[in-house]
């Protein structure tokens, strides 16, 4: 329940965030009047979302034993490029974000004709980006889940994120955001971690993985998946009672090499990016 309550409170803060910007541009404008335009881009977006959840999940269980382990592995793939890009994009994009946002209302209103659709096409894509991660995180976790807590905890997501991003958007409510996405993306990097680690799992038992199959330790006598503090373990951090040699490779590498370079300061990276002289 914590880790889709955590993902949606980060992906649905986000979003308001994106709205929160372009409504209060939109003000500063004079262009009030064109918040329908931007509810319908908003409206269109969340309807994307659960209609790509719905079809995949419908689809998916149509499918024999060995396919959904199989489609199942590439939604944890899939999830897992998608949280992973997600968190590095943020933390790029977080500082020119509200200029790049302004950039384009400004694009969408520079022409005598076609604002509106130009405006709702600009807040559908930018919102629909969050929904789509969602999405793809949510049927990750919710394969992976055993119990109904995972889409309560989503839902509590969603509210709060919308209760905290119109507290941002009227003032009342001051929120250390570079913080919160530090920390959130910490954590959605151990997420996914799990995820990939799941993932190389339905790989094995859809009978595309077969190596790496050794049983690194068994804690099933200690501390088995089954038990509450197990399955507590195995939803928020991927925990496997009797983990495999490829899977922990996986774990291991992945957390490594993704911290190091989400801790890398910035202007390391910058560095790095450009041609030595």
């Amino acid at each position: 329940m914590l880790v889709p309550f955590l993902i949606m409170l980060r992906e649905g803060i986000e979003a308001a965030l994106i709205v929160g910007i372009v409504a209060s541009y939109l003000k500063q404008t004079g262009r009030g009047e064109w918040m329908p335009a931007v509810w319908v881009g908003i409206l269109l977006a969340i309807a994307l979302s659960l209609f790509v959840g719905a079809g995949l999940q419908m689809v998916s269980a149509e499918f024999p034993q060995k396919a959904q382990e199989f489609f199942e592995a590439i939604v944890g793939l899939v999830a897992v490029i998608v949280l992973s890009s997600m968190v590095f994009w943020m933390r790029k994009a977080a500082r020119s974000i509200k200029s790049e946002l302004h950039h384009s209302i400004d694009s969408a209103f520079s022409h005598s004709t076609g604002q509106a659709p130009a405006l709702i096409a600009m807040v559908f894509f930018a919102v629909a980006r969050e929904g789509l991660e969602s999405v793809f995180f949510l049927l990750a976790i919710f394969q992976q889940s055993t119990n109904s807590d995972a889409p309560l905890g989503a839902l509590l997501g969603i509210l709060v994120s919308i209760v905290v991003g119109y507290g941002i958007y009227m003032g009342g409510i001051r929120l250390n955001l570079r913080r919160f996405f530090f920390w959130t993306g910490l954590f959605i990097l151990v997420v996914a971690a799990g995820i990939l680690a799941g993932t190389l799992r339905h790989f094995h038992e859809a009978g595309v993985w077969n190596s790496l199959q050794t049983i690194v330790i068994d804690l099933s006598g200690i501390l088995p998946v089954s038990s509450p503090l197990g399955t507590l373990l195995s939803g928020m951090f991927g925990y496997q009672d009797m983990p495999t040699l490829g899977e922990i490779i996986v774990y291991v590498a992945f957390l490594s090499i993704s911290i190091f370079m989400f801790l890398r300061p910035a202007g390391s990276r910058t560095t790095a990016a450009q041609p030595s002289h």
